[in-house]
């Protein structure tokens, strides 16, 4: 009896102190960050930027990569092809879960097969116009829209894209209709509004840096953004239920990783987002930073599910 509760011990102790050493081991070889964004891209240059920033944190080596295709489903799908073993990280913002839902892919094998370990800021949305045209006011917008009922034209990236989610959603909220017009890249909607071929683009405060005659119509949060003091938010203009409205960027890995892989994630952007270089690189565009790990971040995925999932229906795109 006694030797068998010697070696039990015994073992439990092993146990210990090979979780002990498991957990000092991650990472012991390159994690490579898989971004489905071509070389340049929104969140390909927000990956580069993190892991210049981390390296101040750990000694650990990125291989970023690039697998394009899709709208991030190409890039989604090499990381569930990878085994499960925290070494392979998915770079995502909320545009990859809209195009899944869009794409009416498998759900559960697509979104709900990942940890949604770091989400690292909100960007929020907002409606943005011509400066000098003749709806360079919400307001304008409204009724505009009201009077031509269903035929006002707005403009943005891909159909069913997080941007036109938001669209549809305002329409609901504020009570009006218009219809939806798609442009390859978010520049170009953008020249579609200022050359008035639409009254207004959906999109986020940063894509205005270096594009004059643009402003803010109406934006997507609870105050008005220190950034852009003039532009209203949707609140005081009188509407409810746009206050939380964002694009967010991330970091996902496959379940069944170990859990000491995901706590390392967690615990590498709790010291980012604290980092002043990083607050600064992000805040100077009107983007909060965050530091949310798994437990929040997979709340707002579980809620831009549940968004993008109306706005489609509303959009005809889905059942």
């Amino acid at each position: 009896m006694r030797f068998r509760k010697a070696m039990s011990c015994a073992f439990v102790l092993c146990a210990a102190m090979f979780a002990s050493a498991a957990c000092a081991a991650y990472p012991e070889r390159p994690i490579h960050i898989v971004n489905y964004v071509a070389p340049g891209g929104l969140m390909d240059v927000t990956s580069r930027k993190f892991i210049s920033v981390a390296a101040k944190y750990t000694d650990a080596t990125f291989v970023v990569e690039n697998v394009t295709g899709a709208g991030g489903l190409v890039g989604l799908g090499h990381v569930l092809q990878q085994p499960a073993d925290g070494y392979t990280v998915f770079a995502p913002t909320t545009a990859v879960v809209n195009k899944v839902l869009s794409s009416k892919k498998n759900e559960d094998e697509m979104i709900w097969s990942m940890e949604w370990v770091a989400m690292l800021m909100r960007d929020p949305e907002c409606v943005i116009g011509a400066a000098e045209g003749e709806f360079n006011t919400f307001e304008k917008v409204v009724a505009d829209a009201k009077a031509k009922n269903g035929t006002q034209l707005w403009s943005g990236p891909a159909p069913g894209g997080n941007d036109h989610v938001l669209a549809t959603k305002v329409w609901r909220i504020v009570g009006m209709k218009a219809k939806w017009v798609p442009y390859k890249s978010g520049p170009e909607a953008m020249m579609g509004t200022l050359s008035g071929q639409s009254v207004a683009y959906v999109g986020n405060p940063a894509d205005m840096a270096g594009r004059p005659g643009y402003k803010i119509l109406a934006l997507c949060r609870g105050e008005r953004l220190p950034q852009f003091p003039d532009a209203p938010t949707f609140k005081e203009l009188g509407y409810e239920g746009l206050e939380n409205e964002i694009m967010w960027r991330g970091f996902a890995i496959r379940k069944g990783a170990p859990e000491e892989a995901y706590a390392w994630w967690e615990e590498l952007n709790k010291k980012v987002a604290a980092d002043p270089e990083w607050k600064e690189y992000l805040e100077r565009d009107g983007i909060d930073v965050v530091d949310w790990g798994r437990e929040k971040f997979t709340a707002q995925v579980r809620n831009d599910v549940e968004n993008v999932r109306l706005a489609l229906r509303e959009a005809g795109m889905i059942k």
